[in-house]
């Protein structure tokens, strides 16, 4: 192995090969894996020393000196002889054979030397001398190239390279003093023009139209775009920090808050009919439209031709879409209650039926799933239009109609064969029932006497009435550019504020409450967009993290400025872009969407002609601003802290009263034989039975997707405890005691109470393991008028009572509290036909 000459000089070893008279050392080798005969004992102690020329025949061991070495340091030469003139001994004949045939044509130039050790790991240095007591060079010998550096252990197994490091690195200059906190384009251009004043002080230019300042200023101005660049990405990179909107909702979705960009506002309107639309379809979604809606502009018609709907809009006219098919009747335009020839009737509070008067000439043709809107349409207390309460104005959906009309298409209807006939004056009537929770939450007056004349009609039906959502809808717009890259592809919508709509399925919506169709959770919200590739739809979705490769589906991120831009897939989430995609959009969004009531006039169509009149009695509602990011900075980092699963029994009880039917909840775990079982036991609202079979279904709908795997579910009803109480109460003189009594009956009662109180005892006032005290009733006793006090002592012979109904008393009285286990609720119905549900009573002394 040879060990090169090191000073990275190789034009010196070619001068002195050229040279008539120097010589020098060319390179160096140490037999090791190929030794002479002797054994391995010779390894790495035979130095093969090669010159550039022919080595002198005087040379001997005197000629050369090893020196170095850490653990070794005394390496002695034992013999050396050139490899033309080896003397034996001390070479032996087979070594000499051997260095004939290792050396070759290049014996002349070699140098055989035998030490007496192979050295340790360290580097040595062989050099050449005069003699062995004259260190100096040889005559005609290189200073140079006189010496050597190599190791005994060149060929032994190593990882590294076995060229050593230059010993002679370059100079390591200083760094120049850069001011690293340079930001902005001043600062920039002052950093560059000090360190031009220190590496070229004679350029002391500072005229704005040298080429040095542009140049200066230009990498500045470059500089400062940089260094904005990078701050904001740093800023991007954190919830606390970033500004954009879509970094916002990015970081917040990884923390499992959705982010939302507001939603559109939906209204029910009302259009009345004449003979020329009665059957006419008002198309919904799906195209062709018929059911584009404007607010008020300097129009008195109802309908307005397509021709004019951009100059409606330059007016500053709002646009509303008709969500589903509705088919017009001109009997539906306003349906009168038929009051069975009562002159005071009136529609109370929470009221769920009531009773149409039909027309024999002009049926009504309601059905299930239809929505009716009540209205006011005189003042109760005047009989004037002019003093009608707007307030009272209600939206139902029907859920039972006899008779009901029949469906000859999926919109057309006949009327019912088989009217109902009142006996009495043979009146076409048609029973209604509406969604529970449709129910009135204000009494409605029918008719009544003012001023010694009956008063009909003062609260009305309007039929024809059709949701619609707000937004304008923008079709054929090609996204640009239209051919897609190699890179990503973000392209933007050119119109800005793009509607967000919760998805809304007719069929779904025919059996929920009306109040829950206007309802909307601006986080189900997607962006109304939709594009379209040939034929092949791409449907928005919120992200694409369970979107495969095949999906055809993007998403769409809105700034703060409202402009929107599209994202697809890459081909492993989701699908990649298509070049030639169109998109079909909507634009409003948010509060401006909140119209008020009467704001709507207006229908743009050219195939329905009959309609005389367009209005939204009820104001437009759902319509949310997009969520700002102060409080998605505050709100998404404790989203992940809602519980999302149920595996205690607190857990399940938790989640139960998520409903918004359940007051409060309890959950017992029992094991039923063969596995445990959850009874979640349920206190519904308003006191509505529990043992309903839709209600416990949809009670363990909703639990389903928290219950723990291998777990049953059964909704329970509460463990109800009658009460029965009976104190005397003494009447204060100038009140009459039925009266007085009346009263007591009416606060302790379990209704609400109309002047919006709710009753003592109502269902919702009492729950799970909730006590009764004693002093709780005699504060709510004399709070009624005519109440001097109130007696509970129940020393013979006086009858009151404190305690459980059906049981002997255990003193509660005298403890003034009546205690219930964590699965019972105190009841009091104080109905007659059933004691075992509650008894009260009060004696009455004194009074009139």
């Amino acid at each position: 192995m040879s060990v090169q000459y090191r000073c990275q000089n190789q034009k010196r070893r070619e001068a002195v090969r050229q040279h008539p008279s120097l010589n020098g050392i060319d390179y160096l080798e140490v037999l090791d894996q190929v030794i002479p005969p002797g054994g391995t004992i010779l390894r790495q102690r035979t130095l093969l020393v090669y010159f550039l020329k022919p080595v002198p025949a005087s040379f001997n061991r005197d000629n050369v000196q090893v020196t170095g070495g850490v653990r070794v340091s005394d390496v002695q030469v034992e013999w050396a002889f050139p490899a033309t003139a080896l003397l034996l001994p001390p070479v032996t004949p087979a070594e000499q054979a051997f260095f004939n045939s290792y050396l070759g044509g290049s014996a002349s130039r070699v140098l055989i030397v035998r030490t007496n050790s192979s050295g340790d790991f360290s580097t040595y240095r062989l050099f050449l001398r005069t003699s062995a007591t004259d260190n100096a060079i040889p005559n005609n010998f290189d200073l140079q190239l006189s010496q050597v550096d190599f190791s005994f252990k060149v060929e032994c197994p190593s990882e590294f390279d076995c060229k050593s490091t230059p010993v002679c690195p370059p100079e390591k200059l200083p760094e120049p003093a850069i001011d690293y906190l340079a930001k902005d384009y001043s600062s920039f251009r002052r950093l560059m023009l000090d360190r031009l004043s220190a590496i070229v002080p004679d350029w002391q230019e500072r005229n704005p139209a040298d080429l040095g300042i542009v140049l200066v200023e230009a990498l500045a101005y470059a500089a400062d775009h940089l260094s904005y660049y990078q701050d904001a990405v740093a800023t991007e990179a954190y919830l606390g920090t970033a500004r954009q909107r879509v970094s916002v909702r990015r970081h917040a979705r990884l923390l499992d808050y959705l982010m939302h960009d507001g939603c559109n506002a939906r209204v029910w309107v009302v259009l009345e009919v004449n003979a020329t639309a009665d059957g006419a379809i008002l198309k919904g979604p799906t195209p062709p439209k018929s059911g584009i809606l404007l607010t008020k502009v300097n129009q008195t018609r109802a309908i307005l031709p397509p021709a004019q709907l951009s100059a409606a809009l330059r007016k500053g006219a709002q646009v509303f879409e008709t969500m589903h098919n509705l088919t017009l009747y001109e009997a539906h335009n306003q349906i009168h209650f038929y009051t069975w020839e009562d002159e005071e009737c009136c529609l109370p509070k929470n009221a769920t039926r009531a009773t149409l008067q039909d027309d024999s000439s002009n049926r009504l043709r309601l059905r299930a799933g239809d929505v009716l809107l009540f209205e006011e349409l005189r003042s109760p207390a005047t009989g004037l239009e002019e003093d009608a309460n707007p307030a009272h104005r209600h939206a139902v959906r029907l859920i039972k109609v006899k008779p009901e009309a029949k469906l000859i298409d999926d919109d057309l209807r006949q009327p019912s064969t088989l009217p109902l006939l009142d006996p009495l004056n043979n009146q076409a009537y048609v029973e209604i029932e509406w969604h529970p929770d449709d129910a009135l939450p204000f009494p409605l007056c029918l008719s009544k006497v003012i001023n010694g004349q009956v008063v009909e009609d003062i609260t009305v039906v309007r039929g024809n009435v059709v949701l619609a959502d707000y937004g304008q809808t923008i079709a054929g717009e090609a996204l640009q550019p239209s051919v897609v890259p190699l890179g990503r592809y973000r392209p933007q919508l050119q119109r800005a504020w793009v509607t967000q709509k919760v998805h809304y399925d007719h069929k779904k919506a025919l059996i929920e409450a009306a109040r829950a169709t206007v309802n909307q959770d601006p986080r189900a919200a997607l962006a109304a967009v939709s594009l379209d590739a040939e034929g092949t739809p791409w449907n928005v979705q919120r992200d694409l993290l369970a979107s495969d490769r095949f999906a055809s589906e993007f998403v769409v991120e809105t700034s703060e400025d409202g402009r929107a831009s599209l994202r697809f897939g890459d081909g492993i989430l989701g699908k990649r872009p298509v070049s030639g995609l169109i998109a079909t959009y909507r634009i409003g969004n948010g509060t401006e969407g909140n119209v008020g009531a009467e704001a709507i006039a207006h229908i743009v169509t050219d195939e329905i002609f009959g309609i005389t009149k367009v209005r939204n009695p009820l104001s437009a509602v759902g319509g949310i601003n997009p969520e700002s990011l102060e409080q998605v900075r505050l709100y998404a980092p404790q989203a992940f802290r809602t519980q999302q699963r149920a595996v205690t029994e607190e857990d399940y009880a938790a989640i139960a009263q998520r409903h918004p039917q359940v007051q409060k909840a309890a959950a017992t775990l029992r094991w039923t034989g063969s596995w445990h079982t959850m009874f979640i036991t349920v206190d519904r609202r308003g006191g509505l039975e529990t043992n309903a079979d839709d209600f416990k279904q949809e009670i363990r709908r909703f639990i389903e997707p928290f219950r723990l795997a291998g777990q049953d579910v059964e909704i329970d009803t509460p463990r109800f405890v009658p009460l029965d109480i009976a104190f005397t109460v003494c009447v204060a003189p100038g009140y009459f005691r039925s009266q007085v009594k009346q009263a007591l009956l009416e606060t302790f009662s379990t209704m609400e109470i109309p002047d919006g109180r709710r009753g003592f005892f109502h269902p919702d006032n009492w729950t799970f393991h909730q006590p009764l005290y004693l002093s709780q009733m005699v504060a709510a006793a004399m709070q009624v008028p005519g109440v001097r006090w109130v007696d509970t002592d129940n020393q013979p012979p006086k009858n009151n009572r404190f305690q459980r109904w059906g049981e002997p008393a255990n003193g509660e009285l005298e403890a003034g509290k009546i205690d219930c286990d964590r699965l019972e609720i105190l009841r009091l119905d104080n109905d007659p036909n059933a004691p075992e549900n509650g008894k009260l009573e009060f004696y009455m002394d004194g009074g009139l």
